[in-house]
């Protein structure tokens, strides 16, 4: 048993960036990464840090953040981030962080204003100059299982890693656990995007928030390897299986349009054509300035030097999860989220490209600044439970998602697919961990995903109409007023945004 001041589990940008903040304030710190490092989403992120480039600039990125978000940004957290990101990349450069000067334009944005590091690597080069500057301990291949209590407090976790099961107890713990990509057959997640997070803020009582907005990729390969929104704002165009650019037909901003557009868009293509392929010739330098598209393409049989490559959509970004205000608290004492893990309000409907890795630091830092101003000496906490789901369920599972709650939705779909996942065995555990249990990881992965995909669907159920990243083609329209849906124990409740 260990103790600690704070208790981050997950190690990508948010969790070890609020690590940093924390031991900078002389905080006792520790990480787990499930996986080996660098881990989770992170280093997966092609695409750079969306920073606004001035004063006047500011307003212009909230504005086109507003846009993306179709109706669900929080119009004063969007306004607070954007207002704090130009001190955080002030900071990362005095850290030596190797910024290439010239910002450049990605889809849904109004001006080049996103800062890469790496060429198409940033999420990875950050990763590893972060962890470089990193002194705290972290543990690799330790899975957070369940929350501990103390009365209605979090106090630390029981995780499940190489020695079998340890137990931290902390003055407060942080969920940087990233998204529940893994939901899909076709994804550009890292096998570790399982909702850890997402199900274990649940349990401990924590609201869930729009769970149903997940943005699908519209460039992934056919292994579900990402081409960066990058591409298409240096000059690659889509086009169909008849040869034909087709997205100046779907909006104005064509090939720079909003994620949720363009995905529909080589939705429709694929089905209308047989085919949509990404081409990648127009962009000057591409081998040296894509490097890990190009590595990807090849790797797969194709060259995008010579010819267009084809593409589909993938699960990207879960915009909901883990309801938390401008600090990252999530309602439960002890317990703050930031990342992909947490709803802040800052994405709504529909992410705006590369604005998640700059939420991960301005919000990695703020709730590692608050959790250290809620310290407590814990006592005797209790565990949570977690839940186990055969792992042979899981391909189906996924199947199951993607033909129901993919690009395009329908309530018949969503009706068959959410009576499938209520019959799931899903089994409640916690005091059966024993030392050696290794092997339940994926059995607790399973049980995470088939948790969340009920909730999913039924949010994606309830909501009657097609906003951002959730297209019901039997409610195409948005409806009215903007709200949203937050799971609150068994009960699901709108919420106006802004309250």
């Amino acid at each position: 048993m260990e103790r600690v001041d704070l208790l981050v589990l997950g190690a990508g940008v948010a969790g070890v960036y609020a690590a940093l903040a924390a031991e900078e304030r002389g905080a006792k710190v520790l990480l787990l990464s499930k996986d080996p490092l660098p881990s989770g989403s992170t280093p997966w992120a092609q695409g750079g840090v969306a920073f606004p480039l001035d004063e006047a600039d500011l307003e212009a990125h909230l504005q086109d953040t507003l846009r993306a978000g179709r109706g669900l940004v929080e119009e004063r957290v969007a306004r607070s981030i954007l207002e704090e990101a130009p001190r955080h990349l002030e900071r990362l450069l005095a850290l030596g962080l190797p910024f290439h000067p010239q910002p450049t334009r990605e889809g849904g944005h109004s001006r080049a204003r996103v800062r890469h590091l790496g060429g198409d690597r940033s999420g990875l080069f950050l990763l590893r100059e972060l962890l470089a500057r990193l002194k705290s301990p972290i543990l690799e291949g330790y899975m957070a299982v369940s929350l501990l209590l103390e009365g209605e407090r979090v106090a630390g976790a029981l995780a499940l890693g190489p020695e079998g099961v340890k137990e931290v107890r902390a003055g407060a713990v942080l969920l940087a656990t990233g998204g529940l990509g893994r939901l899909f057959p076709v994804t550009t997640n890292p096998e570790g995007a399982t909702g850890d997070g997402m199900a274990l803020a649940y349990l401990a009582g924590a609201t869930l928030r729009d769970l149903e907005f997940v943005q699908f990729h519209p460039t992934a390969l056919p292994d579900g390897s990402l081409v960066s929104e990058a591409c298409r704002g240096e000059g690659a165009i889509l086009i169909n299986a008849q040869g034909q650019r087709f997205m100046p037909r779907y909006d104005p901003l064509a090939e720079l349009a909003p994620r949720d557009v363009v995905a529909r868009a080589v939705h429709r293509e694929r089905a209308r054509t047989g085919g949509v392929y990404l081409d990648l010739r127009p962009i000057p330098h591409l081998e040296s300035r894509f490097p890990t598209v190009v590595a990807a393409a090849r790797a797969l049989g194709l060259d995008p030097l010579k010819e267009p490559v084809p593409v589909a959509p993938a699960a990207h970004y879960a915009m909901g999860g883990v309801k938390t205000d401008l600090q990252g608290f999530t309602g439960i004492p002890g317990l703050y989220a930031a990342g992909e893990v947490a709803s802040t309000g800052f994405h709504g409907a529909n992410r705006l490209a590369s604005n998640s890795l700059l939420e991960g630091l301005v919000m990695g830092q703020r709730a590692a600044e608050a959790a250290l101003q809620d310290l407590t000496s814990p006592k005797a906490p209790e565990p949570l439970p977690a839940y186990l789901l055969d792992p042979i369920y899981l391909e189906t599972l996924r199947q199951r998602m993607g033909q129901a709650a993919g690009v395009v939705r329908r309530c018949e779909d969503l009706a068959e697919a959410l009576a499938f996942m209520t019959a799931l065995p899903l089994k409640e555990v916690v005091p059966g961990l024993q030392e050696g249990s290794l092997g339940l990881r994926p059995a607790l992965e399973a049980g995470n995903l088939a948790f969340l995909a009920r909730l999913l669907l039924r949010m994606a159920l309830f909501r009657e109409e097609s906003r951002g990243a959730h297209f019901r083609e039997d409610f195409p329209q948005a409806g009215g007023a903007a709200y949203h849906l937050e799971a609150e124990g068994p009960y699901l409740h709108r919420v106006p945004v802004g309250v």
